[in-house]
């Protein structure tokens, strides 16, 4: 049975970032069509011999666009793809099926050379600032490796980008000679960042950008995002589990359940009129100070990405399933104006 989210590519190129810019007057910076993930699951002689292989459903048919300019959050439990999905997209992992088109070029067919000439043009700010840079490299090294990689300024000039790209992202260039264990996570991540800037991307992937730093630091480096992304007019795909942060940056959001995509719409949208129990159910465990929300009950954990459930994928966890829905996969569909959901009640 082919996936319930397939039929997205036309409804979602309807965004509100299209509808503001004139309907059709350019195309996405981003398009994903029927993109999957599948991981081979290593079995003993014996089970091989007596068994079909089994997969890891990671990421099953999604579709959906980013506009130029435009910030599309991604959101979900763990386990949802939703970090998979950034890896395919910035070419770290190749996808199993789908069509994934950047600025109106096929981006999965580009390979060798041509792919490494182009890999400048998406760039990723990765979740863990304490993993993701060398701990044997200085900061003037770590942010101007893709300056050398890359070859796009003369080495006498690699010292002042670095600098500019630093002041840049809040940091001190006269910082340059030392080492990550010098910094805080906060100023770590910033270090992530001017690293992403270096080559001037077209699209940013930022997954889970602030989930590990605290609190008070996490408003500073989505206030920092936002800011580059306006002054450098960068679009962006932002992964997070984290509902508030998400309304926080996002234009628009799709939310991600076990590979697939249940809704998608402006921000408000999601927020105020959200059509899917699983969003609900997000939006519930959300603590709004001096509101009381209806508490949509979520019991359970998110099924194994191993043996999917039938129908809809949500129907063990949902308070309203019913028996259709443990047999019909729902069609991603639109329910109102601008807003996508696969439900067979939204």
């Amino acid at each position: 049975m082919p996936s319930p989210v397939t039929s997205t590519a036309e409804p979602v190129a309807r965004s509100a970032g299209e509808a503001a810019s004139g309907a059709g007057a350019r195309a996405p910076i981003l398009a994903v069509a029927g993109l999957e993930k599948r991981f081979p699951v290593r079995r003993g002689l014996v089970e091989a011999m007596t068994r079909p292989r089994r997969h890891v459903h990671a990421v099953s048919g999604v579709d959906f666009r980013i506009e130029r300019n435009e910030t599309f959050g991604l959101v979900g439990e763990s386990g949802s793809g939703k970090s998979t999905t950034g890896k395919l997209i910035a070419r770290l992992l190749d996808p199993t099926a789908g069509r994934v088109e950047l600025d109106g070029t096929d981006w999965l067919s580009v390979r060798g050379k041509e792919l490494r000439r182009r890999r400048r043009d998406v760039q990723i700010v990765f979740q863990n600032p304490y993993l993701s840079l060398n701990p044997r490299w200085n900061v003037a090294a770590i942010v101007g490796e893709p300056l050398v990689t890359h070859k796009t300024l003369p080495g006498a000039q690699i010292p002042g980008r670095v600098a500019s790209l630093l002041t840049e992202v809040g940091l001190d260039p006269g910082l340059a000679s030392r080492y990550p264990h010098q910094f805080s996570g906060g100023q770590r991540q910033r270090i992530g960042i001017a690293r992403a800037l270096a080559l001037g991307p077209k699209l940013l992937v930022a997954d889970e950008p602030v989930s590990a730093l605290d609190v008070s630091v996490q408003a500073q480096i989505l206030n920092l995002l936002g800011r580059i992304k306006r002054e450098h007019r960068l679009s962006m795909l932002f992964i997070s589990h984290d509902m508030s942060v998400v309304r926080h940056i996002s234009d628009r959001v799709g939310v991600m359940y076990l590979g697939r995509l249940v809704e998608v719409a402006p921000t408000r949208l999601v927020f105020d009129h959200p059509r899917h129990p699983y969003t609900r159910s997000l939006l519930a465990s959300v603590p709004v100070p001096g509101k009381r929300r209806t508490f949509v009950p979520l019991s359970g954990e998110i099924p194994s990405p191993l043996d999917p459930p039938k129908g809809c994928h949500f129907h063990p966890r949902c308070a309203v399933a019913e028996a259709r829905c443990r047999a019909e996969p729902p069609a991603f569909r639109e329910v109102a104006p601008r807003h996508f959901a696969a439900c067979h009640f939204a």
